[in-house]
């Protein structure tokens, strides 16, 4: 390996390095706000390397590749982290002196994030997951109080242990039908494999994209989100929500265009049910749902649901629409799941029953700045114009018109109106007259929630740049 492909790496190695160094601070002196310290230079620094890696973008061995599209996911990817850091001293704080691992944890669930989105091979792809899952099983479970954290942990570790099977299986099956594990050179050889053996080609893509759609919470596979959202510190729920799913999502992507799986109509009317069912019964479930975190759930599985249209239709068309698509949706996405957790963490914290919409009532009157996040946050999930979700949802139905993807568009409109009423109905639960007092947010809450909302009103009113930048990757 040279100096340029260790300079396309930077970002991996800067990670790493924050590792051990974490793990040096905790054997000398284990304290808390030195290892929080650690880890907010340490992805301050990586920020810095994913820009830095842009000069030396390169096939990294046949495992990585460094492109402009991976490092824009990975700056994306690091600033979730750094909200996310920024969430979790308060929540950390209470719990006692010793909780230095949460951060080593957070710094390694970020890598394997990094390295997924960078894959381009089934082994790569294998490591970055369980690297960035193993290190969420014990995120989640981390309080000491109470026992939804660790029941939490206990289903979602199980469950993923199965997904993590499927997938293993699939990438036996793909390998006996075409002896190539990177996603090239499945697609190049699966075309004559396919020919030949049409069943053992069919069942492995169905067995690794069942995996990867446990990892998205897609329906079928979507039961355990709600539990596990509800049950993990709000923190960690951001990160997962955001970071674990949208590197997930890249990953798969990947797969699809660089493996040329559109090809293969059985697959595209598969992905097709699983779309529609994941916008539909998403909506339809986060309808019943009191808790915000649970609702937030059920919507993460509706909006994944729209990600998948953009995957359809590269069957139908093989433009720059669908890359930008992808980017601009899973941008938003992103920017407006973290602000709503952002203010879910700080108006809630971890206390179960004030996760009920009913303790956000009056919201408007004790805690302005908070209240606008979460109607900002509500606005843009729901495609409400001048918010990023508004554009994002209109680059996804461009898309769909274009494919005519008819039966998609569909199920994407009425998804996106049953949404309408549960995102409204937090909105009002907030303008509501209320006597629930809480504690005051601090300055620096109050700034997180600022800073989000003008990514997200920018995103949404003025997205010309951000266009510009998702043309070129």
């Amino acid at each position: 390996m040279n100096s340029s492909s260790m300079m396309a790496l930077l970002p991996i190695l800067m990670l790493s390095l924050t590792v051990v160094v974490l793990m040096i601070q905790a054997s000398i002196k284990r304290d808390q706000s030195i290892a929080w310290m650690i880890t907010g230079i340490g992805f301050l620094v990586s920020l810095w390397a994913a820009g830095y890696a842009r000069g030396f973008t390169q096939t990294v061995t046949v495992l990585l590749s460094v492109d402009d599209w991976g490092l824009y996911f990975t700056t994306l990817v690091l600033l979730a982290s750094v909200v996310t850091l920024v969430l979790s001293k308060d929540t950390f704080s209470p719990e006692g002196e010793r909780k230095e691992e949460f951060y080593l944890l957070l710094v390694l669930s970020v890598l394997g994030a990094v390295v997924l989105i960078q894959s381009t091979h089934m082994v790569s792809l294998l490591l970055g997951m369980e690297l960035m899952g193993v290190a969420l099983y014990a995120m989640i479970a981390f309080p000491e109080r109470g026992q939804l954290p660790l029941e939490a942990a206990i289903k979602y570790l199980v469950l993923s242990a199965c997904a993590s099977a499927m997938l293993l299986y699939g990438f036996a099956l793909l390998y006996a039908a075409t002896g190539d594990l990177s996603y090239a050179g499945i697609g190049t050889k699966a075309i004559l494999a396919y020919a030949q053996n049409p069943v053992l080609v069919i069942s492995g893509t169905v067995l690794v994209l069942a995996g990867i759609c446990f990892k998205l919470s897609l329906v079928p596979f979507h039961m355990w989100t709600p539990d596990v959202y509800e049950g993990a510190p709000t923190p960690v729920t951001g990160f997962l929500a955001t970071v674990s799913k949208g590197a997930v999502f890249v990953a798969l992507a990947r797969f699809f265009i660089e493996g040329q799986l559109y090809q293969y109509s059985s697959l595209i009317g598969v992905l097709s049910m699983v779309a529609i069912a994941s916008m539909l019964i998403g909506n339809l479930l986060a309808l019943k749902q009191n808790n915000v975190k649970r609702l937030l759930a059920y919507s993460s599985i509706a909006h994944f649901g729209y990600l998948l249209v953009v995957l359809v239709a590269l069957a139908y068309q093989d433009g720059p629409l669908v890359n930008e698509a992808i980017t601009f949706y899973l941008g938003a996405y992103i920017l407006t799941t973290l602000l709503a957790f952002s203010v879910v963490a700080t108006i809630a914290g971890e206390e179960e029953e004030k996760n009920d919409i009913t303790f956000f009532e009056g919201l408007f009157w004790r805690k302005r700045i908070q209240a606008i996040g979460l109607t900002v946050a509500m606005l843009s999930f729901a495609g409400i114009p001048l918010t990023a979700g508004f554009m994002g949802k209109f680059y996804i139905i461009s898309v769909g018109i274009q494919s005519g993807l008819w039966w998609l568009l569909a199920a994407l409109v009425m998804g996106s109106a049953i949404a309408i009423y549960y995102y409204l109905r937090i909105i009002f639960a907030m303008s509501k007259a209320s006597k629930i007092s809480s504690d005051s947010p601090t300055q620096a809450q109050d700034l997180l929630v600022i800073v989000l909302v003008a990514m997200v009103i920018m995103l949404g009113s003025w997205p010309q740049p951000f266009i510009e930048i998702a043309g070129r990757l």
